[in-house]
């Protein structure tokens, strides 16, 4: 008999040995997995620089290795595909290959490791339940002999008496049982105690931007809805106006462009303006400033009117040329200084009053203290192609939002060679959100101008605004603009 229980013990012991080791290799080595590659995330945006990223990213990393430690420590692989669905969400919006050069792409890597975790813990769970409900829970003392009843009810008894004994002798053992799961689930606990805390902070510093009163001044949170949820007392106008140009990043044929033109209410042909050339981003049109979302023009309209800033003139071109370049659109971030020199530029200024006393090259020049140019995405990067580095005879302000791709060495080439390398730069103005797939790049194109250019000087005539919570999206640079309106002129 006793032959016999220790026999049915050592079968027990080996099968929860091959359930524990299954177990291990299913679960325990993607929870190491996505430990190691949360640190890679925390170091690789300490080594990036940026203060409010590196926060936010050290913050979602320790979340995942809470979370990670819970799902194999509980036994509840389903919270490897939490981890895998926030992994890809963090992928999709912080990576674009040509502006993050795979910075990002380890996002991806978690997210596989997480549902790959997630999908075979929950399979192994599943095989396991199913090898426990084959085995025979007992024979019954149906068609037995009286002998082997006997025999039966002996052993049961054996077993209850056995178990009896073991549980008196491990009191201890039983109690650390009974606390294990407040232990498995106190990391768990942390996660959501540190999501919830930042959520929160987000939310009260939001709210508080957003209501917020009075003057106008520099915010990371939102634009108070006084700008751009009030309908205007003094609202702009808004004109459609057609030039000619060329193509001259391809055949240089002529074509016909429109660009929108917000004239400030009380325009008056006799008085003179400071006027801003606004670029929009891969994929929009010159409507996509103020007509696709109005709300920049209502925003406009009422930091006018409270006195924040002074009236100007805002264009809203369009770097696209029908068809041109449809599989090299940096081509067009180029050459659209030429449009913008010879044809818009021209076209614009003879027909709406600014500063420049003629609307030709010495005019312009003259004037370059009261214009000013800004982009989004690609408009950012068109933004320092054609306007800082092919024209900072016409210009002297300039906003980037959410876009650069424009290396230490072009800057050297053009703003710091020639008759560029001597004139004033009043203010660069850079933003971009912290799940922006553009901070990267931004990030290290800024600090290596800074490091080259005199003329910049952070916290002086330069800054770089990191908004909380804020991705690739409208959101972010009407933020953006906001700011940088304070700022100009």
């Amino acid at each position: 008999m006793k032959k016999e229980l220790e026999e049915e013990k050592n079968i027990k012991e080996e099968a929860d040995g091959k359930e524990e080791n299954s177990w291990k290799d299913t679960c325990f080595i993607p929870a190491v997995v996505l430990v190691l590659l949360s640190c890679i995330d925390i170091l690789r945006f300490a080594i990036l620089g940026d203060k409010t990223a590196f926060i936010t990213f050290a913050l979602i990393a320790v979340v995942f290795i809470f979370v990670a430690y819970t799902a194999w420590k509980s036994r509840m692989p389903v919270l490897y595909l939490v981890i895998a669905v926030a992994a890809f969400v963090l992928y999709f919006n912080t990576n674009f290959s040509t502006s993050t050069y795979y910075f990002n792409w380890l996002f991806l890597v978690e997210a596989v490791v997480a549902a790959l975790g997630g999908i075979l813990g929950i399979a192994a769970i599943i095989r396991m339940k199913i090898v426990a409900g084959m085995i025979p829970k007992g024979k019954t003392l149906e068609g037995k002999t009286s002998a082997e009843k006997v025999l039966t009810n002996k052993k049961t008894e054996e077993k209850v008496l056995s178990a009896r004994m073991l549980s008196e002798k491990k009191p201890e053992e039983k109690r650390l049982k009974r606390n294990t799961p407040l232990m498995v689930y106190f990391p768990a606990m942390v996660a959501v105690v540190i999501l919830a805390g930042f959520l929160g902070f987000w939310k009260v510093r939001y709210e508080a931007a957003h209501n917020a009163q009075g003057q106008a001044r520099d915010e990371l949170w939102a634009v108070p809805a006084k700008y751009d949820e009030t309908e205007p007392t003094q609202p702009g106008t808004v004109e459609e106006v057609v030039y000619n140009t060329k193509a001259y990043a391809t055949d240089e044929r002529d074509v016909k462009k429109t660009a929108y033109v917000y004239l400030p209410y009380g325009y008056d042909s006799e008085k003179e303006y400071n006027i801003l050339y606004l670029m929009h981003g891969t994929g929009d049109d010159e409507k996509y400033w103020l007509k696709t979302n109005p709300y920049n023009k209502i925003m406009l309209d009422n930091m006018i009117a409270d006195g924040d800033i002074q009236p100007l003139i805002v264009v809203t071109p369009t770097f696209y040329v029908e068809d041109d370049c449809a599989d090299d659109l940096d081509q067009l971030t180029y050459s659209f200084a030429k449009e913008l020199r010879n044809d818009l530029m021209p076209e614009i200024e003879s027909s709406y009053s600014t500063y420049a006393k003629s609307a030709a090259a010495k005019g312009f020049s003259e004037s370059r203290d009261h214009r000013a140019f800004a982009g989004l995405s690609r408009g950012a990067v068109t933004t320092y192609h054609s306007a800082i580095c092919q024209s900072l005879d016409y210009f002297s302000w300039f906003g980037t939002f959410s876009g650069s791709r424009t290396d230490a060495q072009q800057f050297q080439d053009t703003i710091q060679s020639g008759t560029f390398a001597d004139l004033p730069i009043h203010y660069l103005y850079v933003a971009s959100g912290n799940f922006d797939f553009a901070l990267p790049g931004q990030v290290q194109d800024y600090q290596a101008l800074l490091d080259i250019e005199p003329r910049l000087r952070a916290g002086v005539n330069t800054c770089f605004d990191v908004f909380p919570m804020r991705y690739h999206s409208m959101g972010n640079w009407h933020l953006a603009l906001y700011n940088y309106l304070q700022k100009i002129f």
